[in-house]
């Protein structure tokens, strides 16, 4: 019922029998690519946020860590979520009708290039939270990362649900208004009207990319679940348990956010 996997090229596993050597070479240097960037932007971070916040210099060690972290973070955020809506709606890569390949074997240079990138990125990242654990995030993060990454990694080797992935890949375009309020509390805003707005923003960013978008993955998914049965088996099961713990995580995080948001307005007010 389903293609079974096996080896191929230099010793990278091929799900469904779709890897080739061009395209191994290409996630390869994708994921390369992914890692060095955070390391030029977490080092560009640093240097010229000095620049911006002259209290940079005073932060202690595990600050300008988790500051420079950040920077990267909100880099990969952007990148991806850019990405993500390009692929889901300016190019046809998954329009019906577009091609005559099963909408959850389409696959594109491009997708598989953000796909690597992405990749790189949680790698480099969790790579960063196990060894300064817990200093840049506790379990959740690990859980969170670790996830994302095995789904990205699946998706890239099997050539199947990228749609899917990339529909999970735009939740990160809240992660600068999170990174965002970290510095601003770092920096002592608090009490500031930018603090104010973006948690807002926030707030209402957070409600429709990481609920309403999954209530709506998860819609389209079991409205197209004679395609999703054609993936290969734990590829298939991914599908059916990795989306709903992401899922549960947004929402014990969308809690926190709404209490956070719920006492900065109400602090707003008082001081008014």
């Amino acid at each position: 019922m389903f293609p079974c996997s096996n080896m191929l090229g230099p010793g990278l596993i091929s799900i469904a029998g779709h890897a080739t050597p061009i395209k191994e070479l290409l996630w390869l240097l994708s994921l390369f690519a992914g890692i060095i960037i955070c390391k030029i932007v977490y080092q560009l971070t640093g240097a010229i946020s000095p620049f911006f916040f002259t209290g940079y210099v005073k932060l202690d060690w595990q600050k300008k860590l988790e500051w420079n972290n950040r920077g990267f973070s909100t880099f990969h955020a952007l990148l991806v979520a850019a990405a993500s809506l390009y692929v889901l709606l300016e190019s046809e890569l998954f329009c019906d009708g577009a091609q005559d390949e099963l909408m959850i074997n389409r696959t594109s240079a491009f997708s598989d290039s953000i796909l690597g990138i992405s990749a790189g990125y949680f790698l480099a990242d969790l790579a960063m939270i196990f060894y300064y654990f817990p200093a840049l995030g506790g379990t959740q993060y690990v859980l969170h990362h670790g996830l994302s990454m095995f789904a990205i990694v699946q998706s890239l080797l099997s050539g199947q649900a990228q749609m899917y992935i990339f529909m999970v890949l735009f939740t990160e375009s809240t992660t600068p208004c999170v990174n965002l309020r970290w510095y601003l509390d770092v920096a002592g805003q608090k009490n500031s009207q930018l603090y104010v707005c973006n948690g807002v923003a926030l707030f209402l960013g957070w409600l429709v990319a990481r609920i309403l978008l999954f209530l709506f993955f998860f819609y389209h998914m079991f409205s197209h679940f004679d395609l999703i049965k054609k993936v290969y088996p734990l590829g298939f099961y991914s599908l059916l348990t990795v989306p709903p713990v992401l899922a549960l995580l947004n929402i014990v995080w969308f809690w926190k956010i709404a209490k956070g948001l719920i006492k900065t307005l109400r602090k707003a007010r008082h001081s008014q």
